[in-house]
């Protein structure tokens, strides 16, 4: 600086260079983080990723059981039909009865036979269609053309009961007697088996008919 004439240098302060330093930091700062934010809001946001749609999977609804779909006559519920819909002569129905003795449930089956008045229990014959010794499964043939084809009878004129194990034909309207001197239905007219089905007791009350006991 040039000396002015009566002016002394003495006593001006100088601004310290640390103060400058400090300043020139602190801007740069500022000016750093205002670049930074802006560059950040004016980046383009990437969009949420889109979760493909899942497919729906239909989870296959299980069949019913067919036995909890039949009638289960028990000592204090044992109605099993109506008189409406065993009409027909012929015409049956599948159900369980339970056993008093081993508390199981009996598949059994209930036949409209065509002697006998609908509204009265004679006109009807029942018995389970376990046969009484073995491990067989009785069944109740309909078509007469069957019985002469599987069980090799050609004499049937209605439908009859047959063991498909050891071929034996039980008729509903033959009676039979058993040792103990009582009459079961179902008598035998065809095979080797030693006894026609178990009888089911039945009873008719009004318009229902109920299944009272097994044999």
């Amino acid at each position: 600086m040039p000396r002015i004439p009566g002016v002394s240098s003495v006593g001006t302060p100088s601004p310290p260079r640390d103060s400058s330093l400090k300043l020139g930091i602190g801007l740069f700062v500022v000016l750093l983080v205002v670049f930074l934010g802006a560059r950040w809001a004016l980046h383009p946001k990437d969009p949420e990723p889109r979760v493909a749609d899942q497919p729906q999977i239909e989870v296959p609804t299980p069949a019913p059981d067919p036995s909890t779909l039949l009638p289960h006559a028990t000592g204090a519920s044992p109605g099993i039909a109506n008189i409406e819909e065993m009409a027909k002569p012929w015409s049956f129905k599948p159900f369980f009865i339970r056993n008093e003795l081993s508390g199981e449930s009996v598949p059994a089956m209930l036949i409209r036979l065509p002697t006998g008045s609908a509204s009265q229990a004679s006109g009807y014959w029942a018995f389970s269609v376990k046969a009484p010794y073995g491990n067989c499964r009785l069944e109740y043939v309909t078509d007469v053309a069957k019985l002469e084809t599987d069980y090799g009878f050609s004499a049937a004129k209605h439908p009859m009961v047959g063991n498909p194990c050891s071929r034996t034909l039980f008729d509903p309207l033959k009676m039979t007697n058993l040792p103990g001197d009582f009459f079961v239905r179902g008598g035998i007219v065809q095979g080797s088996d030693l006894r026609p089905p178990l009888g089911v007791e039945i009873r008719v009350r009004g318009k229902n008919i109920l299944a009272i006991r097994t044999e």
